[in-house]
């Protein structure tokens, strides 16, 4: 199934077992450019495979957040300047849904996660430049997190992230990884 996913910053502990890809955190990892803080970091972990210009991707996602900005969820990326990382991270103790749009500089959306870090699915369709970001805590109900406007280009890397800005040791498994073409649900379809 990953035979043609590559790493961006390989951990140095992962493995897969069947259509679980399970990592663990090296420290200090992480995916931000410029705003409020005013540094760059390229350094967190990332397993993605190369598409075309429009595509549907999700996953399952199971981890045990414990610290702040522990994070974890699906990356696409253009380059450097140019990605969108799509996570559960802890902030102020609590898991949030996260959204990091980059586009030369990072902007931060958050919104409070109601489920179970043990298991979450997210989603993201990329389809004429917009990005269309669902969550779901079942698989099968998906809310809208984000309507958000991304650069179009040829080719997009998307797939697995996680990081650990705070510490190492976050343990994390993805299943149900799929990238697929853009699965033509409307704004309001949440199945």
């Amino acid at each position: 199934m990953y035979d043609e996913y590559e790493w961006l910053n390989e951990p140095k502990s992962w493995s897969m077992l069947g259509d679980q890809l399970t990592w663990t955190t090296d420290a200090a990892t992480d995916f931000w450019r410029e705003t409020h803080y005013g540094f760059v970091r390229d350094s967190g972990h990332f397993y993605g495979v190369r598409t075309g210009p429009e595509f549907t991707a999700q996953a399952r996602v199971s981890a045990d957040f414990r610290a702040l900005y522990d994070q974890a969820g699906l990356m696409v990326r253009i380059d450097a300047e140019h990605w969108v990382k799509i996570t559960i991270e802890v902030n102020d103790g609590v898991p949030y849904l996260s959204t990091v749009v980059t586009d030369g500089v990072s902007d931060w959306s958050t919104g409070l996660f109601n489920g179970d870090t043990a298991g979450f699915w997210l989603r993201v369709t990329l389809q004429n430049g917009v990005l269309k970001v669902q969550a779901s805590t079942d698989g099968e109900h998906w809310p809208l997190i984000r309507l958000a406007p991304f650069p179009q280009a040829r080719q997009y890397w998307v797939g697995p992230m996680a990081c650990t800005p705070e510490r190492g040791g976050l343990q994390v498994t993805f299943s149900e990884v799929s990238v697929t073409a853009p699965n033509g649900k409307s704004l309001h379809d949440l199945t």
